[in-house]
């Protein structure tokens, strides 16, 4: 399938610098793109490529001034980077358009519906009282348990589990080997030292537009429900505990932890392998670097903190820079000392 560039133009909202006939049927690097693909150009660290390369297409920024001639066809808009994401979106829609019907061997309840243009994918399971929306595709080795509801246009990649009761929103992808609705973690000590477990019958929410990564684990609540609000982004290897809170276009990345019960605001950025302590609020448009260990709320919108156990960003680089100063200071509080103690044995002398 070829694309010519005044097609892509036409839906990247942008204009056309030479041949508006060149057609490309694939994406490539910048540095590695050959003849009939298309690439981008964004960072400047990239620049000598811009010049070298046998892409045939390549999108660029408005504002961008060559200094030499290109080769390939270009196509100028406000934001190359989200024009090639916007780009990759729509190719990736229509590769899945392809995929509709129900593969076998699967197995779908009787009272499960599902809308039009779904694709089920072999070995699926399907339990009853569930419904799909219109262009859900369910990929091989998914699980969806009893009286779950998935949204219009969602992808459930291979592996995935979804326990019963819990709702996904439309245009959700969860990636490949992800549970949602396993039981959280909760036990109540006994008198004799045993540990009881507390049911959990609760459920999870995932809202509208939220991606999820792979083998991530989100615990289905004690009661009421574990919420993952609209636009929301999680990276691989997530935990999210039982009723916590994440808020819209809040992204967290690899490795994280959430324990349960917090709630985190909108806008909020959870750097690779971070922990967050229970019962806690973060607020609005706060972060949290990487490795961070939170252990008590940030009520601040805006908040950045860092370190185990996290403390203020800001306060925290500059103790990192008092602390590579530390042995000039020792030198000079020795030369100090000895300077008092020549001071004091003068005195003592007269």
């Amino acid at each position: 399938m070829q694309f010519p560039a005044a097609q892509i133009a036409l839906l990247v909202t942008g204009k056309v610098e030479g041949d508006p006939n060149a057609a490309v049927g694939s994406f490539g690097k910048i540095e590695e793109a050959s003849s009939g693909q298309l690439t981008f150009f964004a960072n400047p660290k990239y620049e000598d490529y811009l010049y070298s390369t046998n892409a045939s297409i390549i999108i660029i920024n408005d504002a961008y001034e060559l200094k030499q001639p290109v080769n390939a066809t270009l196509i100028r808009v406000p934001d190359a980077y989200t024009a090639f994401a916007t780009l990759l979106g729509k190719y990736q829609e229509i590769m899945q358009q392809q995929l509709v019907g129900v593969q076998q061997p699967s197995y779908i309840a009787g009272t499960a519906s599902c809308g039009d243009n779904v694709f089920i994918g072999a070995f699926a399971y399907l339990g009853e009282n569930v419904k799909l929306g219109s262009n859900t595709k369910i990929f091989p080795n998914a699980y969806i348990g009893d009286n779950v509801t998935i949204g219009d246009n969602s992808t459930i990649h291979p592996g995935v589990k979804i326990y019963h009761d819990c709702q996904v929103g439309s245009h959700v992808i969860i990636h490949a080997g992800t549970v949602i609705g396993s039981d959280g973690f909760g036990f109540a000590p006994q008198a004799d030292g045993t540990l009881k477990k507390v049911p959990q019958i609760g459920n999870v929410v995932i809202e509208d537009n939220v991606e999820i990564g792979a083998n991530a684990t989100i615990d289905r609540a004690t009661m009421g429900s574990t919420l993952i609000k609209s636009g929301a982004k999680l990276d691989n290897l997530i935990q999210i505990a039982h009723n916590v809170e994440v808020g819209n276009y809040t992204v967290i990345a690899a490795q994280a932890g959430v324990s349960g019960s917090t709630k985190i605001g909108n806008s909020v950025l959870i750097g690779g392998q971070a922990g967050l302590a229970g019962h806690l609020q973060v607020a609005d448009g706060s972060k949290i670097n990487a490795q961070s260990g939170l252990g008590k709320s940030l009520k601040t919108p805006g908040s950045s903190v860092t370190g185990s156990p996290a403390y203020d960003y800001n306060k925290a680089i500059r103790s990192q820079s008092m602390a590579r100063n530390l042995p000039e200071l020792e030198k000079r509080i020795q030369e100090l000392e000895a300077l008092v103690k020549q001071l004091m044995d003068e005195k003592i002398q007269s």
